[in-house]
């Protein structure tokens, strides 16, 4: 096992439980994960995923500086909200495009091991993070489809810690999706 791997599948962990419970805290694990795994998903070839680590690093900026300037609940976690009806459909018809089109670009133009699969992956992680640095619920239901699809890829490709990580993923990503739905009901209570 690559001990780089394990680093990063703990920061990973420590990363998501954070954000769960609306800390800013996340972002520092957060940006050293995403710097090691760009070196272990390149090294795998899943050039999809290494490339999204480098999106990931500034949109983990991005966040930190949005989260910091956003309203504090009186928990002391950040407010959190929904997307409306038609931005969804505009994120959803996005996300599918841009990762129909990456994934045919994979695999005309590399070795990529899983290129449509590893796109879709890329493209969700991607509307997530962004809809996330917004703090916006519909982030956790895009990471629970990630998480399951992200599992069963990096198994295959004989990443086990990172594969372990996504199980956990998936299961934090459901407690993440509930918790935030709570926090929404109190808020307009």
């Amino acid at each position: 096992m690559n001990i780089v791997e394990w680093v990063a599948a703990a920061l990973g962990l420590v990363n998501i439980v954070l954000v769960a419970r609306r800390s800013l805290w996340n972002y520092p694990f957060g940006i050293a994960m995403v710097t090691l795994y760009f070196f272990v998903f390149f090294e795998a070839k899943l050039y999809s995923d290494s490339l999204l680590q480098i999106f990931f690093l500034l949109i983990n900026l991005y966040g930190w500086w949005n989260w910091v300037r956003s309203e504090k609940r009186d928990d002391g976690g950040i407010a959190v909200e929904h997307l409306d009806q038609r931005a969804r459909l505009h994120w959803l018809i996005g996300t599918a495009v841009a990762s129909v089109a990456w994934g045919m670009a994979m695999a005309r133009f590399t070795d990529a091991a899983a290129p449509f699969i590893d796109a879709a992956i890329a493209g969700m992680s991607v509307t997530a993070q962004l809809l996330q640095s917004q703090r916006k619920v519909e982030s956790w239901i895009l990471l629970i489809a990630v998480d399951a699809l992200a599992t069963g890829l990096f198994w295959s490709r004989g990443l086990i810690a990172t594969s372990i990580l996504y199980a956990i993923f998936f299961a934090i990503a459901l407690w993440g999706l509930v918790a935030w739905r709570r926090t929404m009901e109190r808020a307009s209570a």
